[in-house]
């Protein structure tokens, strides 16, 4: 199908701005709709640079973005004491989410990523499908694509016999701190390497990305760290209440979570991580969270609406490949709209081709998961 399409990209995160540059790149009539009333700009922390990441950034022109790495030369795994048990060789490059986010989002027109427009559903009559906003608009596109993430709305349109996901039982605790606010003794430890340790119902990662406009320079970098916690879902249910959220939510953004719980989550990586990594903890101000989840869909497309990313296939974090996968995701999509097929022909290739791909990236992540003593 080498004819222009008004596309729908539903969520304005990595996944929605993948797809939608590249569509808009290749000469479709793109509109982004973002929940999100404030935007998402300092939302993410950071990634870990995977083959896709760096293929999407490159074929969009971004190589800032691609320059703005910052590499961590080993790896070590620390223990209870804080001292190294083990130091692996390999380096690793680490990006900035805000960067890359801030990239992308200057490629999408003025106008047409519009914040606040929450989408309640999504109706498809084989031909094209309908979005319908908030306040009670419907818009009309020939193809609509889903990339809003784990809480999918556009999901029910293409598997509403298996929407729901799964708590894993565990959640992720998350920090991006100044790497001068680090105390001498963690940044003797903690800064150029990529560190680990893992407990019982713990386990710690860290390392450095570079600071919020692609900094990488010594003393303008950020210092990312990840804590998963066991926490059983009645208690995952209190504490989102205790922070005012509805027992039902999955995340807390930075500055959700009251002082006196942050008091306490301190507390609690002070008895159990290694000192440099509880000194990380207590350098964050306002940290953050998302609980796990698992959800895999029997299908990524159906008549005029796709699936990209999370709302597709849930990804552990531990893979580092979640949004690598959402730009292969779009990357295909786009590749396979470009070509001679119909739109339904192109939509039946994107889902034979990329839903095993998914398939397998969530298997991983659950044998990483179920590797860990959470």
């Amino acid at each position: 199908m080498r004819t222009a399409l008004r596309v729908g990209v539903i969520g304005g995160s990595l996944g929605g701005l993948f797809t939608a540059a590249l569509l808009h790149q290749a000469g479709h009539d793109v509109t982004v709709l973002e929940r999100s009333r404030a935007g998402l700009a300092r939302r993410g922390a950071g990634l870990v640079g995977q083959q896709d990441l760096f293929d999407v950034l490159a074929r969009l022109g971004l190589t800032s973005v691609l320059r703005s790495g910052v590499e961590a030369r080993e790896r070590i795994t620390l223990g209870r004491r804080g001292e190294v048990l083990h130091r692996d060789p390999t380096p690793q490059t680490q990006l900035s989410w805000d960067y890359i986010y801030d990239g992308l989002r200057a490629l999408i027109p003025a106008g047409r990523y519009r914040l606040g427009s929450a989408v309640t559903e999504v109706r498809s009559d084989g031909r094209h499908a309908t979005v319908r906003i908030e306040d009670g608009t419907t818009i009309p596109f020939d193809l609509v694509v889903g990339a809003d993430g784990l809480n999918s709305v556009v999901r029910r349109a293409v598997a509403p016999e298996r929407s729901d996901n799964r708590y894993v039982g565990y959640l992720t605790w998350r920090g991006l701190v100044p790497e001068a606010a680090l105390p001498e003794r963690a940044a003797d430890i903690l800064l150029e390497r990529f560190a680990f340790y893992t407990a019982p119902g713990a386990h710690m990662l860290g390392y450095l990305v570079p600071g919020p406009d692609g900094q990488t320079a010594p003393g303008r970098r950020r210092y990312n760290w990840v804590w998963y916690r066991s926490l059983p879902s009645p208690e995952l249910e209190r504490l989102m209440v205790a922070c005012g959220h509805g027992a039902a939510s999955t995340s807390l953004a930075p500055g959700d979570l009251p002082a006196d719980l942050r008091q306490s989550l301190v507390a609690a990586a002070a008895a159990e991580l290694p000192v440099p990594f509880a000194d990380a903890v207590a350098a964050e101000p306002r940290p953050f969270l998302q609980a796990l989840y698992d959800y895999v869909a029997p299908r990524m497309a159906a008549p005029s609406v796709a699936l990209v990313g999370d709302a597709a296939v849930v990804v552990r974090p531990h893979t580092a490949m979640g949004a690598a996968k959402a730009a292969g995701d779009a990357m295909a999509l786009v590749d396979l709209l470009g070509t001679e097929l119909s739109l339904a022909d192109a939509l039946a290739t994107y889902d034979r081709d990329r839903l095993p791909v998914g398939r397998a990236i969530a298997r991983y992540g659950q044998e990483l998961g179920d590797s860990l003593p959470l």
